[in-house]
């Protein structure tokens, strides 16, 4: 993994695909997030609840998606309209990145999730040169974990109850990738 990666992300705090562009979040996405996150069903699976008002998505923008690189707004590129977050963690002592996602709602199942992820595995592989990345969905969110399978990634386990979210013990299935694997 290269060494100074803080420079690396951000030299990549914009990066477009075919219909998106990936970017630093700004205030004036308030009503933007608060419509993906305050919607029930797509913040099923996250660790956190989600938000109720525009102040709780301003205050999201400051605390939240502007505390560090590695998270970048899901801007659609026609309409300049954010329909979700994607974000990487680095793991420096292991050269891996693990990463997440949402995606407002009325935008699944048109591959967008996968055009993002596609996006971030590049720029992590090819710029950071980390060897690894991996993520895990819970058992009940499959459309997630056909996103990561569109983007090369392998199904490696479940873990059985590993996780507590808001109160439910979830399975979790883990997949991967490899620099290798992915070149």
């Amino acid at each position: 993994m290269v060494k100074n990666y803080n420079e690396v992300l951000y030299q990549n705090e914009t990066m477009k695909t075919e219909r998106l562009v990936l970017r630093k979040f700004r205030l004036e996405d308030a009503a933007d997030i608060l419509e993906y996150a305050s919607d029930a069903q797509a913040m099923e699976y996250l660790i956190w609840d989600g938000l109720s008002t525009i102040e709780e998505a301003r205050a999201a923008v400051y605390d939240h998606y502007w505390a560090r690189p590695g998270i970048w707004a899901i801007e659609l590129a026609e309409s300049s309209k954010v329909i979700g977050c994607i974000d990487m963690r680095l793991e420096h002592e292991d050269d891996k990145v693990g990463f997440g996602y949402v995606l407002n709602r009325a935008y699944w199942g048109k591959g967008y999730m996968t055009e993002a992820l596609q996006a971030v595995m590049t720029m992590c592989f090819y710029k950071l040169e980390v060897n690894r990345m991996e993520a895990e969905h819970y058992v009940g969110n499959e459309g997630s974990g056909r996103v990561m399978e569109k983007c090369g990634m392998k199904r490696e386990g479940c873990m059985v109850q590993a996780k507590k979210i808001k109160g439910i013990f979830r399975d979790c299935v883990q997949y991967g990738i490899t620099r290798e694997q992915y070149k």
